[in-house]
């Protein structure tokens, strides 16, 4: 775990864990919505026979169209809600829509839930209830697989390839890095490669995501990880109760039985529905 150098780094690290897995945004806030639905119950929902979703639908590997776009919707997220849904004895509708609309569309009642990868913060709990979380991810320090750099305390005087839009870049910087900016996480791990950055950090999730899609050996690995711990849920109305415990029921039995854990390594290649040590 992460051993940092001053209290700057941990505060700054824990921001970040909680605005890393916010759909495509980083913003940490919900739009307010002029009239807001009333919560709902599994009553509610069973009697629809449906449960409605607000998700994204171009946000991979959570919530995409297989075929380049085409295809039909799919992804982690898709599949651990229609897989909840499945255990609450109803079908489930998928409302596409942008990231800046999804709070909206909960509030106003034209969808039930989100699953579009949501981080649970402080702001957020104000305004919603969340489930059990079925995501986890902590930030993570990638190098070279013949680095010397151990630790988030081997960065100082090193350069990190991060994003300018991203709050990882803060990190680096907190923890003695030089930052060399980048467009994303694939030209980062070019310039790992090609040995002209020493190393990067982002979401562990992002890192299996492109390990999963290039297979095999991408020459990059995995030294330290934050302490602090990104947790993505199911997003529901104030006054849905009933309907948060029954689906914490679900995803404690899809749990139990593996199919969270198959799920998740279908699209990451391991299990990151559980919170690890």
């Amino acid at each position: 775990m992460l051993r940092s150098k001053s209290l700057r780094i941990a505060a700054v690290t824990a921001a970040v864990a909680s605005l890393a897995l916010a759909g495509c945004s980083a913003s940490s806030s919900a739009p307010e919505s002029s009239e807001e639905a009333s919560g709902l119950t599994l009553a509610d929902v069973q009697e629809a026979g449906v449960l409605v979703v607000g998700t994204e639908g171009t946000y991979s590997p959570f919530s995409f169209h297989a075929d380049g776009g085409t295809g039909e919707l799919t992804g982690y997220d898709v599949d651990v809600i229609t897989a909840i849904a499945g255990e609450l004895g109803v079908e489930v509708e998928f409302e596409e829509t942008q990231w800046d609309a999804i709070f909206a569309g909960l509030d106003s009642g034209r969808w039930d839930v989100i699953a579009n990868q949501v981080s649970i913060n402080p702001e957020r709990e104000e305004r919603y209830l969340f489930s059990t979380p079925y995501t986890y991810s902590p930030g993570v320090l990638i190098v070279p697989t013949d680095s010397d750099i151990a630790s988030f305390d081997d960065l100082e005087g090193v350069t990190s390839a991060q994003s300018l839009t991203s709050n990882w870049a803060e990190v680096a910087t907190e923890s003695g890095a030089t930052v060399e900016g980048v467009e994303g996480f694939a030209q980062a791990v070019e310039l790992l490669r090609t040995g002209r950055v020493d190393a990067t950090i982002n979401d562990r999730l992002t890192f299996l995501d492109y390990e999963t899609a290039q297979g095999g050996d991408i020459g990059v690995e995995i030294v330290d990880e934050t302490e602090d711990v990104s947790e993505s849920a199911v997003t529901f109305r104030q006054g849905s109760d009933d309907l948060v415990a029954a689906v914490d029921e679900a995803i404690a039995t899809l749990t139990a039985d593996g199919t969270l854990a198959e799920i998740s390594e279908r699209y990451f290649g391991e299990d990151v529905s559980v919170a690890t040590a």
